[in-house]
């Protein structure tokens, strides 16, 4: 098989490291599974992706539904990132991680007049709307509060991304956003609410867009609804792009975020307003690996099963998506014979695997092996099932590297029942 360099996991004399640092040394002291991620791999990503823009007044708003790890956030937070919330959760997380919730626009389809409640009570920043309905409760809530909120209102272009139907989000039929064609009437009616103003124009088309042409078109028809408003003198004072960056998980092509960018300057630079921007797995995904212990090898008919200690409750995306994953050992097994094996993890279910039919190295009991580009909707997506516990999960720095969330015990998942039981 090829052993393949992803980011700052690099393999030298043979080993895989994570910056100054062998995986497996790191393994020794957390044991797997585990999560480990690279503090520079993060830093360079956010700081590359603000230069290719420094043309234009811009904001990132760090996805934190793609890695909320307390860490993880602090570390966007030194960079002056802002942050994209969907939920109370990820708001707390980031005001944990020491945001001001100044720094905080709060997304989602179906928000609560709890959440709502919350986000004025705590003055976020801006609340990215996605109905009418949503944006006259906002405003009802923020009057009963005697604030003032920030609004802007997410519009679907119907922009077919090109990309896996689960992650389209920019299409006609998909539920988020307000159609484009009822979008000004919208904005024309939620204009004269007391208590909202009217901020932005927002867009998210998808997930794992490889080509800039999509952005171009969605900006495009965006920019005809800012400017028609501009001509009704509603004035919004930025656009939102989303996310959707795509990144390399297997031979796909990444998406080149300096011809993206020099394909959308002269769109911004028209606009003449900040552009605001929600990466989330274009700079964490490829920040982290998922590292396993190979538990057994066997054979039943003519597939090969390599059974590992990892499974669909640390790592769903191969058993949700179909999704591809690079997975490789971390020592490089010269002499071993390949062969064609399916990985597949300890639960109860067929769907349980996170390759089909690949080639790898003939590997043994103990050998360990790191699934690839997991620093993104990996353990943001774990959960208990089968009563597993949930990793741990490691932030290397350099030639050094800190536990950032422990390893699960039966204590932490039993605990809230236990208590419960008690009476």
């Amino acid at each position: 098989m090829e052993y393949i360099n992803y980011g700052e996991f690099v393999y030298k004399n043979d080993e895989l490291y994570c910056e100054d640092i062998p995986v497996s040394q790191i393994i020794r002291n957390v044991g797997t599974p585990a999560y480990i991620y690279s503090k520079k791999y993060i830093t360079r990503k956010y700081l590359s992706f603000s230069d290719a823009f420094k043309e234009v007044d811009h904001k990132i708003f760090y996805a934190v539904k793609s890695n909320s790890n307390l860490s993880i956030l602090k570390i966007f937070a030194g960079l002056g990132s802002y942050f994209d919330a969907n939920s109370i959760g990820e708001i707390e997380r980031v005001e944990r991680a020491g945001v001001s919730p100044s720094r905080i626009g709060f997304s989602g389809v179906g928000k609560t007049e709890e959440e709502i409640e919350f986000a004025l009570s705590n003055e976020i920043l801006v609340f990215k709307s996605e109905s009418e309905e949503e944006i006259i409760l906002i405003d009802q809530i923020a009057g009963r509060l005697n604030k003032k909120a920030l609004v802007s209102v997410r519009v679907n272009p119907d922009v077919d991304p090109h990309t896996h139907p689960y992650i389209s989000t920019g299409l006609a039929e998909n539920k988020f956003g307000i159609n484009a064609a009822d979008s000004l009437d919208v904005f024309r009616r939620c204009s004269r609410l007391k208590n909202v103003i009217l901020d932005g124009i927002d867009m998210h088309i998808g997930s794992q867009i490889n080509n800039p042409e999509p952005f171009v078109e969605a900006v495009s028809k965006l920019s005809e609804i800012f400017f028609t408003l501009k001509g009704e003198e509603i004035n919004l004072k930025h656009v939102d792009v989303g996310g959707g960056f795509g990144i390399k998980y297997k031979t796909e092509i990444p998406l080149n975020i300096i011809a993206t960018a020099n394909k959308l300057i002269p769109l911004f630079k028209k606009l003449d307003c900040e552009i605001y921007f929600e990466p989330g797995r274009f700079l964490t995904a490829n920040s982290g690996i998922l590292v396993s212990k190979v538990l057994y090898s066997k054979k039943n008919m003519n597939k090969h099963f390599i059974i590992v200690d990892a499974a669909m409750n640390d790592l769903i995306r191969p058993s949700l998506y179909d999704a591809y994953h690079y997975i490789q050992p971390l020592m490089v097994l010269n002499g071993k014979k390949d062969i064609y094996a399916n990985i597949v993890g300890p639960v109860c279910e067929s769907g349980d695997f996170f390759a089909k039919e690949r080639v790898f190295p003939l590997m043994s009991r103990n050998d360990l092996i790191a699934i690839m580009s997991a620093g993104s909707y990996g353990m943001v997506m774990s959960s208990n099932y089968n009563a597993r516990l949930r990793p741990a999960e490691v932030l290397v720095d350099n030639h050094s590297f800190s536990i950032i969330r422990s390893r699960e015990t039966i204590r932490h998942m039993l605990y809230d029942e236990e208590e419960l039981l008690k009476g």
